[in-house]
């Protein structure tokens, strides 16, 4: 962790495990820190369950937009 993000890098977990990792970290996140997602796809629908059961706790901003990679940095507010 520096400056409060923490990176998770999703490319090398299996897919089944990562939604679960991704929780994880969030719960630990405090008010005001980031959790940066590193992936392999476009994490949309990681976004609408985002929205589904965290609406209004956070701020969703993509960092890169593949062709390869996608990185998205998830605010905890």
């Amino acid at each position: 962790m520096s400056n409060g993000i923490h990176t998770l890098d999703l490319r090398t977990m299996p897919p089944y495990e990562r939604h679960a990792k991704i929780f994880q970290l969030w719960d630990e996140l405090k008010s005001g820190e980031t959790l940066k997602i590193i992936n392999d796809h476009d994490p949309k629908p990681l976004y609408y369950q985002f929205e589904a059961e965290f609406k209004n706790q956070f701020k969703w901003e993509y960092e890169q937009k593949g062709p390869k990679d996608w990185s998205v940095n998830i605010k905890k507010v």
